[in-house]
């Protein structure tokens, strides 16, 4: 990286790829993916991603389900964003997704290991401001290089909630999430269920710069 990190922030982190030949393979909601140029590796850039730290927690500790992505580097960002890099992955039809999403609510035999491992993180995941139930978009179910399946971003921000307030309650954001780990909000992609509003982004980023000057003068 030509930052070092943590100071790299997501568009730090996004050109020094690029630059180095890494190529874009998707976006979402709360993040982009750029591919290696070996085709093995995809990174995961999100400028805001609070639950980053519990998905890298759910790879790491389910490893050995193999039900999981492999995980190979995870960083927070400056700014509150978040960095992930883990092997290629390929989506698989809706109906193998629903499936494998069924499987992890009733806990079925083949997947309990994975599920009590999801419950347990999820569960401390609860201390987050906003932090969202289960995730259970078919897209979240992938497939690797060797066939198995694995499920990814189980967890995330309720976003709806968390935004509405924002552009309603910018001062209840500040006392819930500092600057630091905010900073970038206003910029996830936005992909799926997006775009932003025209101006919406402006005016989210004045609210929030207004409600910390009143906290910073009382």
């Amino acid at each position: 990286m030509s930052v070092p990190l943590p100071q790299a922030d997501h568009r730090d982190v996004e050109r020094t790829l690029l630059a180095a030949g890494w190529t874009p393979c998707g976006a979402g909601d709360w993040a982009i993916a750029l591919r290696s140029p070996d085709g093995r590796v995809v990174a995961r850039i999100s400028p805001f991603d609070p639950t980053g730290p519990y998905t890298a927690a759910l790879y790491r500790q389910a490893r050995h389900t193999r039900q999981v992505p492999e995980l190979f580097t995870h960083h927070r960002l400056a700014g509150g964003g978040d960095l992930q890099k883990m092997q290629w992955l390929q989506p698989v039809a809706q109906d193998e997704a629903a499936a494998f999403h069924q499987a992890i609510a009733t806990r079925a035999p083949e997947v309990a290991d994975l599920v009590d491992i999801v419950r347990r993180i999820h569960q401390q995941a609860q201390q987050l401001p906003w932090c969202g139930p289960l995730d259970h978009n078919p897209a979240n179910v992938m497939r690797a290089t060797d066939g198995r399946l694995v499920v990814t971003d189980l967890f995330y921000a309720n976003g709806p909630k968390l935004y509405a307030t924002a552009a309603t309650d910018p001062d209840l954001i500040v006392t819930k999430i500092p600057e630091a780990e905010r900073r970038f909000m206003t910029e996830i992609p936005l992909a799926a269920s997006g775009p932003w509003e025209p101006g919406a982004q402006e005016a989210m980023r004045a609210g929030l710069a207004k409600a910390d000057a009143r906290t910073t003068t009382t």
